[in-house]
């Protein structure tokens, strides 16, 4: 067997994904200087790459059972209606991040609530200088793509002690109890479609919220780990629009393209008819259609399942065609670019 390129320990960093998790939990429960819930009317949550993503991974699980509203924004700014009644997570796992930083200013300055979720840094140093909670997440979870997990369910678990996300920590610890056995029975089948995905571009679908973050959450390893092109959307928005464009050269796209459904059982009713329409209508037009499937009780869990194998897969990707994982040539020289 070929010894596997892995500079950065990408392997070891993903199969650690229920123990960082677990760890997270534990760190974040009891977190001091805490608001109290009657004090908030709304949160927002700034974030960008493993921080942005964990911010959707918060909206999608603690956002339909939250009785404020939650808003995800991936820039430099953040929405005018930021107040002392707004609780804002800052999530950056390295601390340094340009975009995250500069909002987070302008959040605190305008009299959010700040509750930073970070590595160290610069984000580190000015929560402490605003005396503002810090959820220090341990260094040995870079490169940073390991921590969209951990970024993700501080954040629930403080809402959870808050009262505005009940029972977040028993969500989370059934999460990591799926990722457990997920661990170990995923090989040879993933394997096996990382080898049938690697000489083509993914499309990767997902149903409803939950989905369509797994399904991004995919896409983004695939890019990252793997180095390859892969698109992701979600049902049922995808039946309104792009399914219209798989009308024609069906010649070329299924030479191309495969097909990865990811599916859970928290989907709509519609939205499982949706797949099955979906599913009989692509398979004229891509090479091959894959489904996988969650495991594990509850949302939060189900959406931590589907992310794992997403991450997993695209490591297999990787390796099946002796990329190392790790290193990002890409992304450095856009940071290098904008500095």
């Amino acid at each position: 067997m070929t010894e596997r390129l892995d500079t950065l320990g990408m392997w070891a960093a993903t199969k650690q994904m229920p123990e960082q998790i677990l760890a997270a939990v534990e760190l974040t429960e009891g977190l001091g200087g805490l608001p109290e819930r009657s004090e908030i009317t709304n949160v927002l949550v700034l974030g960008m790459g493993p921080g942005g993503f964990a911010g959707d991974l918060l909206a999608v699980t603690a956002g339909p059972f939250m009785p404020v509203p939650i808003v995800v924004v991936k820039s430099y700014q953040p929405p005018s209606y930021v107040n002392e009644q707004t609780l804002v997570f800052a999530l950056s796992a390295s601390g340094n991040t340009p975009e995250t930083i500069q909002a987070a200013n302008q959040a605190a300055a305008a009299g959010g609530r700040l509750i930073a979720v970070t590595g160290g840094g610069q984000l580190a140093q000015m929560a402490a200088s605003w005396g503002a909670p810090v959820v220090q997440v341990a260094p040995e979870l870079f490169p940073t793509r390991s921590t969209v997990s951990v970024l993700g369910v501080a954040p629930m678990v403080i809402l959870g002690q808050m009262g505005l996300f009940l029972g977040a920590s028993q969500w989370v610890r059934q999460g990591v109890e799926q990722l457990r056995q997920r661990r170990d029975k995923l090989q040879p089948s993933t394997t096996e479609l990382a080898r049938v995905l690697a000489p083509s571009v993914p499309l990767i679908y997902g149903g409803g919220g939950l989905g369509a973050t797994a399904a991004r959450h995919w896409k983004n390893m695939i890019n990252i780990s793997a180095k390859a092109p892969a698109f992701s959307a979600a049902v049922p928005e995808i039946l309104h629009n792009e399914v219209a464009g798989w009308g024609q050269h069906g010649d070329i796209t299924r030479q191309v393209f495969r097909l990865v459904l990811l599916r859970h059982d928290h989907e709509h009713p519609d939205v499982m008819a949706g797949f099955d329409i979906l599913a009989d209508m692509m398979d004229e037009v891509v090479g091959s259609v894959h489904e996988v499937r969650a495991g594990g009780e509850g949302p939060v869990a189900q959406v931590l399942d589907l992310m794992y194998q997403g991450s997993i897969n695209a490591l297999e990707m990787a390796a099946s065609v002796g990329l190392d994982p790790g290193p990002a040539p890409a992304i450095e020289l856009v940071r290098e670019g904008l500095q």
